[in-house]
């Protein structure tokens, strides 16, 4: 997983993988990664939280806005 770069400092994202149909979050504080896939959330959803995961800012909003606990899986790391 590769570090978000949280440019607004105020970000609940630590950790973040991007492949072709799905993103995988880790959230600060938290011992899970929550995989957002083509199938759960959507691909509109996922799309826009791989680009604002490789732009560093807005996907802890987004995601708290628009997907929540809307994930394909959780997995305990």
């Amino acid at each position: 997983m590769e570090a978000y770069r949280n440019l607004s400092d105020n970000s609940g994202v630590e950790l973040y993988e991007i492949g072709v149909d799905y993103i995988v979050v880790k959230f600060k504080n938290s011992n899970y990664a929550y995989h957002y896939t083509y199938r759960k959330p959507g691909v509109h959803d996922v799309e826009e939280m791989k680009n604002l995961a490789e732009a560093g800012r807005g996907l802890c909003s987004y995601i708290n806005q628009n997907v929540r606990n809307n994930f394909e899986r959780r997995e305990k790391l």
